[in-house]
């Protein structure tokens, strides 16, 4: 007899079931999941953050701002998630999808990568 991994109940049902009800599942995986110490939560909180201030600045996949409004906003520079260096030589700091490059006179280029 089968027993759920989150409350150890006989599980009734197809032959593969890992837990007895969605809410053990549920359960289950939320803990598995959850961020192991609050220094890992808090860089997720940061990139979080950072990947909705790019992502409302930048609705048409393509645009301009300064880094004056990005602050203001509450983006961190110290948090990206990958570099993509061009072979024009330019940087790209991207946050998963949504992208920045540094420009002139404190102006930034907002992308989002095609996925």
């Amino acid at each position: 007899m089968k027993t759920c991994l989150e409350c150890g109940d006989a599980i009734v049902g197809r032959e593969d079931k890992k837990f007895c009800s969605d809410g053990c599942r549920n359960a289950y995986n939320n803990k598995i999941n959850k961020d192991s110490t609050n220094y890992m939560r808090n860089i997720n909180n940061k990139l979080r953050k950072n990947y909705r201030i790019l992502s409302e600045l930048n609705v048409e996949g393509k645009s301009k701002t300064t880094r004056s409004k990005l602050m203001s906003k509450g983006f961190d520079f110290e948090f990206f998630t990958s570099i993509l260096n061009t072979k024009s030589g330019n940087t790209y700091y991207f946050l998963y999808d949504q992208g920045y490059m540094v420009l002139e006179n404190d102006y930034y280029m907002l992308v989002k990568k095609d996925i």
